[in-house]
C-alpha cells in the first residue's frame, strides 16, 4: 500500500455515521507528523512518540464509552515506525470515535522504564478525553484496566464558524486581569444560569464582567483534569481536585465544564465562550500547568506519559544513580521534563493549538520556574522552551505570564529568563499587604512597587508591564479575608489546619472573622477600597481575583483547592445585595478611571519629563510637600503627584495621591501649581457614592491642605483654572 504522505489530506465534515462493527478499517503505514490523531476526508492518521517502546497497539472504539474496542491494531515496528515515532493511518475512522494505546517495553524502574502492556493509555495530543468508565485506582496497580480506563476521542476541529473572530491583542499596559474559576463562577444555584458551572454558563454572565470593566479573564486550569479524584472525605463531604492544577490532557477542554456529554462538542463549547467574550472586548488567558502531570509519583496512576515513555517525559532520580523515583520540584509528585526536545515540542504544540485553533489571547504558567530547569534539573540561563515561547511567530502576540518560582526553592522574580515574559510579582503583593495593614517603614519599597518595580525589572531593560501586580490570587486569602482574619482557618480541608501558608500579612481589624460591629465592618470595607485603589494607581498590570470586588469570603480558608462547594462558589444573592453593589460600583469606576488615564500607565518607566505647568511625571511627598520621609522607620504615610507629560495631551490631567495608613487622621499639604485647581475624585473613607465620583461630581479643593482619615487614600485630579 502507498504511504499516507502520497494521499490527499483535505478535511471532511464531521458527523458522518460510523461504519457498522465488523466493517474492514483499511490500514496504511501513515505519517509520523503531526503528532496525535489527525482527521482527513478518508480517515485518521495516528502518530505517537516513544523512543523506548518495543511494541505499540492502537485500540479503536465505536464510541469512547464502549467497554471493548471495535478493532485492535498492532503497529509493525518496520512499517509503522519512523525513528522514535509510531504511526498508522486507518481508513473509515471518523470524528467522535474513541481510541487509546497499549505500549510495551522494558519494565525496569531503576532505568526509568515503566512500560506495562496491561495499561490502556490516552494520547498526549488528544483533543478530548472521556472519563465515563475511568477508575483511578485501577490505573495505580498491576492488571488490565481496559474496562475502567480513560479514552481519547477523535476530533475534527475544522467544523466551526468563528464569524471573523481573532485574538484581541489588547496592550499589556491597558489590561486589567480577572482571575476566575470557570466552575465556581456560576455553579451555585444562586447564579440562575441555564448551564451552571460551564463554559456556556460563563457566557450568560459576561454582562457582569463587562459592567465591572475588566479586559481579560484568566481561567484557572480549563484543560482536561480528573475532577472525579476524591482526595479524602471530611465531615461527610467529598474533597476533590477542584482548582484543576493536575493536567490530564494538554489539548482538550475540561469535560466537566461542558454541557454536552458528546466529547465532540467540548471544543465547540469552549470556542463559543471565547467568541462571546471577544465580542465584548474581553480577552481569554489560560492558566496552564506544564510543570507536572496528574500521574503523580511512583505510586500514582499510569494513563499517559508514564506508560508511553517515562524516562523521556519526567525528571527521574534514585539511589546510586538509578531512575526509579521522580524529582519533585513542584510539590505534586513529579516534574515534567520541559526542556527535553520532546517535552518542549509538546508544550509549544499545545500553546500553538490554543492560539491558532481556539483563539485564546495568552497564558499564565503555573510554577513557571520549572520551565527554566534543564534536563539535569539545574536552572538554565537560556532554557530552550522559555526562549522558544518568547520568540515563536505564532505566539508572538500572545500574553505570557510566569509564576516565577517553584516548590523546590527556585525564586526568579525579576530574573525569569526571556524579555517579554510578565511575572506574578509576589514582592508587590507582600509590600502592599504590609503597608495597608499598617506596618511601618515600608514606604520606600511601596514607592518602588507603585512605580513598576524598577529595582526588579529595569536593570535588564524590562518594563513595568513585566510586573503583574496582585494582592490576592486563588491560592491564599481573599481580599476581604485579609481584613477579617489574622490566622488561617483551613479545618474544612481535613488536614488538621496544617496546609496553606501561615504568614498571610493580614489584619482582622480587631475581631477574628465575621462580626456585627458596624465600625469594624466599615473599616474592613475601607481597607478593601485601599487595596483596590493602590492597585489601580500602580504601574504594571493589575490582576484581581474573582469575588474580591464584592468582598467574597472563604471563612479564613487560604487553601481551598479541594472544595467544589459553597466555600468557593460565587453567591449571586450576595452579589445583588446593596452592600456588594456599592463595592462593585467602586471597583467598576476605579477600573474605568485607570483605563481613561492610560497615558499615566503607559507601560514605560518615568523619565523625568515635565509638563507646561512645571509638574514632573512623578514627584514624591509625605504629609509635607516634597518631604517623603524615606529614612523614617515609623513612616506609614506617602503621597505623590503624577504629571501629565504625554506628547498628545495638554498637561491638564495630573493626579495627586495621598495615602495614610496610620490609625489617626493626618493633615496633608497639597502641592500648588499656577493655572491649576485640584478636585477630589476618590476618598476611601467616605461612604458610597461620595467615595468615588465621576468628573461632573468631583468636589473642588479650595484649601492647600486635606485631612486624610486614618487608614484611607485620597486621589485628586487637576483642572485648568477658569
Amino acid at each position: 500500500m502507498t504511504s499516507l504522505a502520497t494521499a490527499p489530506l483535505s478535511k471532511t465534515l464531521s458527523g458522518y455515521p460510523l461504519e457498522p462493527t465488523g466493517t474492514a478499517l483499511r490500514r496504511w503505514s501513515g505519517s509520523s507528523h503531526p503528532f496525535g490523531a489527525s482527521v482527513t476526508e478518508s480517515g485518521v492518521n495516528f502518530a505517537l512518540y516513544s523512543a523506548n517502546a518495543t511494541a505499540v497497539t492502537l485500540l479503536l472504539f465505536n464510541s469512547p464509552e464502549d467497554a471493548d474496542p471495535v478493532r485492535v491494531i498492532e503497529l509493525d515496528s518496520q512499517k509503522n515506525r519512523s525513528f522514535n515515532i509510531w504511526h498508522v493511518f486507518i481508513e473509515g475512522v471518523r470524528h467522535g470515535m474513541g481510541y487509546a494505546y497499549r505500549v510495551d517495553g522494558p519494565h525496569e524502574p531503576w532505568n526509568g522504564h515503566r512500560f506495562d502492556p496491561d495499561k490502556v493509555l490516552i494520547d498526549p495530543y488528544a483533543k478530548a478525553n472521556n472519563l465515563s468508565r475511568w477508575k483511578r485506582g485501577d490505573a495505580c496497580f498491576p492488571g488490565d484496566n481496559l474496562h475502567t480506563s480513560m479514552r481519547s476521542v477523535i476530533i475534527d476541529t475544522d467544523d466551526y464558524d468563528w464569524e471573523g473572530d481573532r485574538p484581541l491583542q489588547t496592550p499589556m499596559a491597558q489590561s486589567v486581569i480577572y482571575e476566575m474559576h470557570v466552575g465556581g463562577f456560576t455553579k451555585s444555584p444562586t447564579s440562575g444560569v441555564k448551564n451552571p458551572g460551564t463554559f456556556l454558563g460563563l457566557i450568560e454572565k459576561i454582562p457582569y464582567l463587562k459592567q465591572l470593566g475588566v479586559t481579560a479573564v484568566e481561567l484557572l486550569p480549563p484543560l482536561c483534569f480528573d475532577h472525579t479524584d476524591v482526595l479524602r472525605e471530611h465531615d461527610g463531604k467529598k474533597l476533590v481536585n477542584y482548582w484543576g492544577y493536575s493536567t490530564v490532557g494538554y489539548f482538550a477542554p475540561h469535560q466537566a465544564y461542558c454541557v454536552s456529554d458528546n466529547d465532540g462538542q467540548h471544543i465547540r463549547e469552549f470556542r463559543d465562550m471565547v467568541k462571546a467574550l471577544h465580542k465584548e472586548g474581553i480577552e481569554v488567558i489560560l492558566d496552564v500547568v506544564f510543570n507536572h502531570t496528574d500521574e503523580g509519583n511512583h505510586q500514582g496512576p499510569t494513563f499517559c506519559f508514564k506508560g508511553i515513555d517515562n524516562s523521556t517525559y519526567y525528571y527521574l532520580t534514585g539511589a546510586d544513580g538509578s531512575k526509579e523515583f521522580y524529582y519533585d520540584y513542584t510539590g505534586c509528585g513529579n516534574t515534567f521534563n520541559c526542556n527535553h526536545p520532546v517535552g518542549e515540542k509538546l508544550i509549544l504544540d499545545s500553546l500553538r493549538f490554543w492560539v491558532e485553533e481556539m483563539h485564546v489571547d495568552g497564558f499564565r504558567f503555573d510554577e513557571g520556574s520549572v520551565l527554566s530547569r534543564g534536563e539535569s534539573g539545574a536552572p538554565m540561563e537560556h532554557p530552550p522552551v522559555v526562549w522558544a515561547i518568547e520568540l515563536d511567530d505564532v505566539l508572538a502576540k500572545s500574553k505570557v505570564i510566569a509564576e516565577a518560582w517553584d516548590a523546590a526553592g527556585l525564586y526568579q522574580i525579576g530574573y525569569f529568563p526571556g524579555a517579554r515574559w510578565a511575572e506574578w510579582n509576589g514582592k508587590y503583593r507582600d509590600a502592599i499587604r504590609g503597608f495597608i495593614k499598617g506596618d511601618p517603614g515600608l514606604i520606600s519599597e511601596v514607592a518602588s512597587r507603585i512605580t513598576g518595580s524598577s529595582d526588579l525589572y529595569q536593570w535588564h531593560r524590562e518594563e513595568p508591564v513585566n510586573s503583574i501586580n496582585f494582592i490576592t490570587a486563588h491560592d491564599g486569602f481573599t481580599l476581604y479575608d485579609l481584613t477579617a482574619y489574622n490566622e488561617k482557618h483551613n479545618w474544612a480541608n481535613g488536614e488538621g489546619n496544617n496546609d496553606g501558608i501561615n504568614d498571610n500579612v493580614s489584619w482582622n481589624c480587631g475581631v477574628e472573622g465575621e462580626t456585627d460591629d458596624q465600625w469594624i465592618n466599615d473599616l474592613r470595607a475601607r481597607q478593601v477600597k485601599n487595596f483596590a485603589t493602590i492597585m489601580m494607581i500602580s504601574m504594571g498590570v493589575p490582576m484581581i481575583v474573582a469575588g474580591d470586588e464584592f468582598k467574597r469570603s472563604q471563612g479564613g480558608n487560604n487553601n481551598t483547592y479541594c472544595h467544589d462547594n459553597e466555600i468557593n462558589w460565587f453567591n449571586w444573592d450576595k452579589i445583588n445585595s446593596s452592600d456588594s453593589q456599592e463595592m462593585i460600583r467602586f471597583w467598576s469606576k476605579l477600573i474605568n478611571k485607570r483605563l481613561k488615564f492610560k497615558n499615566h500607565f503607559s507601560g514605560r518607566y518615568f523619565a523625568g519629563r515635565t509638563n507646561r505647568f512645571n509638574i514632573s511625571d512623578i514627584h514624591w511627598h509625605g504629609p509635607i510637600v516634597n518631604q517623603p520621609g524615606w529614612d523614617d522607620p515609623q513612616a506609614r504615610c506617602l503621597a505623590f503627584t503624577l504629571g501629565d507629560t504625554a506628547d498628545d495631551t495638554d498637561g491638564v490631567n495630573n493626579i495627586h495621591v495621598m495615602m495614610n495608613m496610620y490609625w489617626d487622621a493626618i493633615d496633608f499639604e497639597i502641592p500648588q501649581f499656577d493655572g491649576l485647581d485640584w478636585y477630589r475624585s476618590i476618598d476611601t473613607s467616605l461612604r458610597s457614592p461620595e467615595d468615588i465620583v465621576d468628573y461632573d461630581q468631583q468636589v473642588k479643593i479650595n484649601d492647600q491642605r486635606y485631612v486624610v482619615t486614618g487608614r484611607s487614600i485620597v486621589v485628586l485630579l487637576s483642572r485648568e483654572t477658569t
